[in-house]
């Protein structure tokens, strides 16, 4: 089964309204920072016409806690500027 099949039906109009849609939901996960980054992100995942409940398994502490640092230290590399949120999560 095609899970885009559904733009096929849609007019000019209808397709922008959709493109400017997904381009929101990407640009709020995007601008996401501090703590935010860390998080599942099912509003992302609800964009899509198909709904499904993702079939998450998630890690033990220690292994995900590593994950976590990985992420960190990924961004340290790749954003070396960036300013710190220096905060912590409520």
């Amino acid at each position: 089964m095609d899970p885009d099949r559904d733009l096929e039906k849609m007019n000019r109009d209808q397709l922008v309204a959709e493109v400017k849609r997904l381009r929101a939901g990407i640009r709020a996960h995007r601008d996401s920072t501090g703590h935010d980054l860390c998080w599942h992100h099912p509003d992302l995942w609800g964009l899509l016409p198909e709904r499904l409940t993702p079939d998450v398994a998630v890690p033990p502490w220690p292994k995900f806690l590593r994950g976590c640092l990985r992420y960190r230290e990924a961004l340290e590399r790749e954003l070396p500027n960036a300013p710190e949120a220096d905060f912590e999560y409520d």
